[in-house]
């Protein structure tokens, strides 16, 4: 028998045929890795009450302003009846923008949202005059300081007529059916302050889905094509 035969035969003596003896490993100072109990296990890994509620508030407290937020920058809007027509039918729905004249000025042919002058109803309408501008409306025709203008957005011609001059943060509005529209020919003046967005996208139906058409006026540009 070789040195290492005698060897191995000794391990095997010591330790039972080479396994580790269980209830010698105390005297080692090794303990056997007994899997946890499930309760004490729960009971380490539970999160405080306390915690868990801080959570749901700090939760709906971003839910909310979230929403907020969403609802201070855009609004949506409701078409109740014809007088933007053809542009705009009587219930679809718009989505606003309510920042866009904190940033910028209204322009002529913005289609925007304001509340009535004279009551606590909302419209929707065109700008056509801005402060200072003179504004005519004759012979089946709108004039802006001079200027006719090229209005292909509109149902038909106005049958009325009469002269404004729009007087300082004042904005002078009509509806696109320009014969049925309740809008500055008939109650004169918008106040710059009354305007709450302008209207951006048509969202509902969602086959009528589409950018809002608004129509940009270069007067200058129009009166030299014109002369």
């Amino acid at each position: 028998m070789t040195w290492k035969d005698e060897t191995d035969n000794q391990i095997q003596q010591q330790n039972g045929y080479g396994r580790l003896d269980m209830s010698q490993t105390s005297e080692m100072g090794l303990k056997p890795l007994l899997p946890p109990d499930d309760e004490e296990f729960e009971q380490g890994y539970q999160q405080p009450t306390s915690l868990v509620m801080r959570e749901i508030i700090e939760t709906l407290l971003l839910t909310f302003f979230i929403f907020w937020l969403v609802n201070s920058m855009i609004g949506r809007y409701r078409i109740d009846g014809s007088s933007m027509n053809p542009t705009l039918a009587d219930g679809e729905y718009l989505i606003i923008n309510n920042l866009s004249y904190y940033l910028d000025e209204p322009q002529r042919g913005d289609i925007i949202v304001f509340q009535h002058p004279n009551n606590d109803l909302n419209l929707i309408k065109r700008v056509i005059g801005l402060p200072g501008d003179t504004v005519v409306v004759a012979h089946d025709e709108v004039i802006v300081n001079g200027v006719v203008l090229n209005e292909p957005y509109i149902r038909e011609e106005p049958t009325y007529s009469g002269n404004w001059e729009v007087p300082a943060d004042h904005y002078f509005v009509l509806g696109d059916n320009r014969n049925n529209s309740s809008d500055s020919h008939q109650w004169s003046y918008l106040p710059a302050e009354n305007i709450i967005g302008k209207a951006e996208v048509i969202y509902w139906p969602p086959q009528e889905w589409v950018i809002v058409p608004h129509h940009l006026f270069n007067l200058q540009v129009q009166a030299t094509s014109d002369g």
